[in-house]
């Protein structure tokens, strides 16, 4: 994973963290439903962002390489690899 990526990325999930933490003193404070959904539905955006920045970074460098210099089995293995992980997001 590119270095900048990988900062980035944990910049945010430290930031998501925090958010789980919030949510479930909403909880545990009895707030609003809506008001908790509303901040589950922030966290599963921002667990999201994250996800994509990893699946760019992943195709630019990893699924590139693959398919640029890979044997063709290295090539099916990481398409296969990338259609299970797109079809389990579906779930």
């Amino acid at each position: 994973m590119d270095d900048k990526i990988r900062k980035s990325s944990l910049a945010r999930l430290a930031r998501i963290e925090g958010q789980v933490r919030g949510v479930a003193r909403m909880v545990e404070a009895d707030r609003y439903c809506i008001d908790v959904l509303t901040q589950i539905g922030a966290v599963r955006a921002a667990l999201d962002k994250v996800e994509q920045e990893i699946l760019r970074d992943h195709l630019g460098h990893c699924v590139a390489h693959a398919m640029g210099s890979g044997s063709k089995e290295e090539r099916q293995r990481t398409i296969d690899e990338l259609i299970a992980v797109l079809d389990s997001r579906k779930r």
